[in-house]
């Protein structure tokens, strides 16, 4: 079915052809979305399975592209019957990628090198989606001029890939999650094969044929879909020690919570954030250096720390008036205002008339910010990617440094400086060329091993002699004075600046835990 248009056609069979023509061109647009979309999830899927990485999202766009360059060559050898064979890489591309993020996710706990598998997968994906176009072009270049069958095609494309782009964080992750999300764009592409199966007349002779292979296709891909939830627990069942007692899929991460007889656990991509067993040695340090030296503060701005367990620590200082927290997504903040278990954890913290939370992006918000504050803490994720890295820079520290009060101070959690030595000292360098002074120091949580964070202070000695409140685990006048010795292998090094055209400290980061990762 080379030649769309008859010899011999009258007005309704050019109609028809024409007709026949836009279906192949809505097809394009089809694929393309279905293209980008397996894309998207191969690599947020690799970020949150190998870690939350740029050299994942980089990597996988880098393999996929160059595979579909190697399909688009391939597609010259393929001759005959071309839209018979377009039909039949649809149905490849709709069970390879449709399948693709439920096997991902199942192999990652078997296969001896994930990684082979991973970029295996993303490269024959590559490859199969490459072929469509050009395979398309030469089906419609018969109906159309060269120059208006390039730009169709590729308007058609580049639209489904923006349409792809936009609907894929805002909607299909939070909403059907990375599983649903690759099966039913899976379905489509099975769609797009059937229904060229059934309005091209020239597709008869083999139509049983391949019917009997979309049925079959259909049925496991709807299989998936309906049983996802059930793959994705059983998944995490086996990533995880303890059991999964809640998982939800947001538009900025995926949130895990696991229980044992002891602890609570929660990972963000998969990453460890806290234990109850221990957060308390974590959070004490973190709040508490900073307040003793403040015992006048009434107002304080924390940045990140959406689990409420910062604010639960600054709670037990009675002169506090107000605490205002900013976190970026909303899925945190509603899950530690709303779960029993977690307002038992952060002792109802969000729920304190003196707190208030804004959901935003925090380097934009302190940007905007016309306040002072006596304490600006700072509890971000680890800066293991771009859009944390910012937080990390010389320029969100020089806003910090403009809203903290003439004698306020700033505690900054800074990554450990015994895994990850040369992010931590780049966190205290880049703070001093803000204009703080720095005091680093580190305390040991048995989750964590030794963690770092730096006082930044603007016009003022901190003194780590000031009243504590009641009732601390960890924290005394003591520990603190432990917690500023770094022994030699913890010792300061030498690094650049964390600037916004470098991010520097993303590289540091990613070379310091590379041999922790899995």
């Amino acid at each position: 079915m080379d030649n769309i248009v008859p010899e011999s056609s009258p007005r309704s069979e050019r109609e028809k052809s024409g007709q026949l023509s836009l279906l192949l061109l809505l097809s394009v647009f089809v694929i393309a979305t279905c293209g980008l979309i397996y894309e998207l999830i191969a690599g947020t899927l690799a970020s949150y399975l190998l870690g939350d990485s740029v050299t994942q999202f980089s990597t996988i766009i880098g393999v996929y592209l160059f595979s579909m360059g190697i399909g688009s060559w391939l597609s010259k050898y393929i001759d005959g019957h071309l839209l018979k064979w377009f039909i039949r890489v649809e149905i490849l591309v709709g069970i390879v990628g449709g399948l693709s993020a439920p096997l991902l996710f199942i192999l990652f706990e078997y296969a001896a090198s994930f990684r082979v598998v991973l970029y295996s997968l993303v490269g024959l994906t590559g490859i199969l989606v490459g072929l469509e176009i050009p395979l398309l072009m030469r089906i419609l270049q018969r109906s159309f001029a060269f120059k208006d069958l390039v730009s169709r095609v590729f308007t058609f494309d580049y639209i489904g890939a923006l349409l792809a782009s936009l609907i894929f964080p805002l909607i299909l992750v939070p909403y059907m999650g990375l599983i649903r999300t690759s099966i039913f764009f899976g379905f489509l592409n099975i769609a797009v094969a059937g229904f060229l199966l059934y309005q091209f007349p020239e597709t008869k002779p083999f139509r049983r044929r391949f019917m009997t292979v979309i049925g079959a296709t259909t049925a496991l891909l709807l299989a998936g879909f309906i049983y996802s939830e059930k793959i994705m627990a059983w998944t995490e069942g086996m990533a995880f020690q303890d059991k999964v007692i809640y998982s939800k899929s947001t538009p900025y991460q995926r949130i895990v919570l696991t229980r044992n007889d002891h602890e609570l656990r929660l990972f963000l991509n998969g990453n460890l954030q806290f234990s109850s067993a221990d957060e308390y040695r974590y959070h004490e340090a973190l709040i508490h250096p900073a307040m003793q030296a403040l015992p006048y503060a009434k107002k304080v701005l924390v940045l990140g720390g959406g689990d409420g367990l910062a604010v639960r620590e600054l709670l037990k200082y009675p002169q506090l008036e107000s605490i205002h927290l900013i976190d970026l997504d909303p899925g945190m903040t509603h899950l530690f205002t709303h779960n029993k278990m977690l307002l038992d954890l952060n002792q109802r913290s969000f729920l304190n008339p003196k707190v208030k939370v804004t959901n935003g992006d925090a380097y934009r918000w302190i940007r905007e910010d016309t306040s002072h504050y006596d304490l600006i803490v700072v509890d971000f994720p680890d800066p293991s990617n771009y859009s944390i890295g910012k937080l990390y820079s010389n320029s969100f520290y020089k806003e910090v440094y403009r809203v903290l009060d003439s004698n306020g101070i700033a505690v900054i959690q800074s990554t450990s400086p015994y895994i990850a030595r040369k992010s931590f000292w780049c966190i205290a360098h880049t703070l001093s060329d803000a204009g703080f002074n720095t005091i680093p120091y580190h305390a040991y949580v048995p989750s964590f091993g030794e963690w770092g964070y730096t006082l930044a202070l603007k016009n003022k000695n901190w003194r780590g002699d000031g009243p504590l409140p009641a009732g601390l685990r960890y924290i005394n006048a003591a520990t603190i004075k432990d917690m500023l010795f770094f022994p030699p292998d913890m010792a300061e090094q030498s690094t650049e600046i964390n600037k916004l055209n470098n991010q520097v400290l993303v590289r540091y980061f990613e070379d310091d835990w590379s041999p922790y990762i899995h």
